[in-house]
């Protein structure tokens, strides 16, 4: 793939779709690279506990949205489930194939999937939903494609309860992230998108509170690392009509 103009990707707060692609297909190619080195490796424990909260088995489908270049979809599929990996980012699933041949990636948007209702055990998004315009839409579309009982697992940074620990956490972010993106990243005006997004992003409450304006039911979540990320989880209604045919 080859890079782009660094200058002309840039998203805002807006998040116009077009944009937010090609911010990402921009910085797809040092995508896990900026992961591990801006979160200090904890992504990889943070991929642990998304794979354990999904609770994901052999023969289980599961659905992985804005699925990147397909880290977390590798995570879950080493439980033996089959994953569909999606994503808006052309750029996103080139370097996916690449790195992982063995899982079928799908250009989609989260707001309108063509995926059949009802096709889905498992809908998964990491650190995804933040970037789509309308996130509420997106969570009334995942639970059109998961099959009634079937669960969500939202893995995404959020606010850290403890102020002081939430003190040094927008310290880190304003000053040590935007320096690390400067010096490893290729696009680091990109990844002020990324920290404005993440501090405008509601706490665990209020996204639980949204999930569930969306269609799920259940909703629980736990905190990471003091709750710079929070995994929440959900599950599908089912139905009187649903119950003889699963």
């Amino acid at each position: 793939m080859s890079e782009l103009d660094s200058d002309a990707i840039r998203a805002d707060l807006s998040k116009n779709v077009g944009d937010i692609a090609q911010m990402f297909d921009g910085v797809a190619d040092r995508y896990d690279l900026m992961d591990a080195l801006m979160t200090g490796g904890m992504d990889h424990l943070w991929m642990v506990a998304l794979r354990k909260a999904t609770q994901a088995g052999p023969g289980d489908r599961v659905l992985d949205v804005a699925a990147g270049t397909g880290a977390s979809s590798a995570a879950i599929a080493r439980t033996g489930a089959h994953v569909t990996a999606c994503d808006l980012s052309e750029g996103m699933i080139e370097v996916g194939r690449a790195r992982h041949p063995d899982i079928e990636f799908i250009q989609a948007n989260a707001m309108d999937m063509e995926f059949e209702s009802d096709s889905f055990d498992i809908v998964t998004i990491s650190y995804g939903l933040r970037n789509i315009p309308d996130p509420e839409k997106a969570l009334r579309e995942m639970a059109r494609v998961v099959r009634p009982g079937g669960r969500l697992v939202v893995c995404e940074f959020s606010t850290p309860p403890n102020r002081v620990f939430r003190a040094l956490y927008s310290f880190y972010s304003a000053t040590v992230l935007p320096m690390v993106a400067r010096i490893a990243s290729s696009n680091d005006v990109a990844y002020d998108y990324l920290v404005e997004s993440i501090r405008e992003w509601p706490d665990q409450e209020s996204v639980g509170r949204m999930i569930a304006r969306s269609g799920w039911e259940n909703v629980e979540y736990r905190n990471l690392t003091g709750g710079i990320v929070a995994l929440h989880r959900a599950e599908k209604p089912v139905r009187e009509g649903d119950r003889d045919q699963f």
